[in-house]
C-alpha cells in the first residue's frame, strides 16, 4: 500500500466535504458517535421459519392430525364457499381449535351446490332457499311464496262435508 504524500496542509472543513463524500453523511450510522456503521441490510426470514413457529404453536396446542379427508368447505355469508380438496386437517377438541391448510379455491354456492346438499345443515338450508328466491327473482321468474295460505271459496264447510262420501275409519 502506497501513501500519498502531501506537502500542503488542508483545511478541516474540505476534509470534511470529502470524507462525506467518500464514506457518506452521518445518517447512515445505527448508533450514537463511535458506533460501527450498518455494514448490509437485514434479511428477512423466509416463509418456512413461519412455517416452523405455527407448528411449534400448533404442538403447544396438542393438535392430532385427522387422517382421509377428502375436502372441506367453508360457507360464507355472502353466498360464496371456500372450497379445499384434499386438505390436513388437525384438530385440538380440548382447545376447539381446528387447522385446514393446503390449496384452496372460492367459488360460489352454485357451482358446488349438486355434491354439497348433504353437507348444509338446517338453518344453511333456509339460507340456500332464499339465495335460490333472490336467483330466480333475478332472472325475471315469479317465485310463489308456498307459506301463503289459499283464499277461501266457500265458507260452509258442513254442507261441504255432507256432500263428501268418505266413510268415518
Amino acid at each position: 500500500v502506497r501513501f500519498k504524500k502531501t506537502t500542503s496542509a488542508m483545511d478541516p472543513s474540505e476534509v470534511q466535504k470529502k470524507l462525506r463524500a467518500k464514506f457518506g453523511s452521518a445518517n447512515a450510522r445505527v448508533g450514537g458517535k463511535g458506533v460501527p456503521r450498518r455494514k448490509h441490510k437485514a434479511q428477512r426470514k423466509a416463509a418456512t421459519q413461519d412455517d416452523k413457529r405455527l407448528q411449534s404453536q400448533l404442538k403447544k396446542l396438542n393438535v392430532n392430525n385427522i387422517p382421509a379427508i377428502e375436502e372441506v368447505n367453508l360457507f360464507k355469508n355472502d353466498g360464496n364457499v371456500i372450497h379445499f380438496t384434499n386438505p390436513k386437517v388437525q384438530a385440538s377438541i380440548a382447545a376447539n381449535t381446528y387447522v385446514v391448510s393446503g390449496e384452496c379455491d372460492t367459488k360460489p354456492l352454485t357451482d358446488l351446490l349438486p355434491g354439497i346438499l348433504n353437507q348444509l345443515g338446517a338453518e344453511s338450508l333456509d339460507s340456500l332457499k332464499d339465495l335460490a328466491k333472490g336467483l330466480d327473482l333475478g332472472r325475471g321468474k315469479a317465485v310463489e311464496d308456498d307459506d301463503e295460505v289459499p283464499d277461501l271459496v266457500g265458507t260452509n264447510f258442513e254442507a261441504a262435508a255432507a256432500d263428501d262420501d268418505v266413510p268415518d275409519l
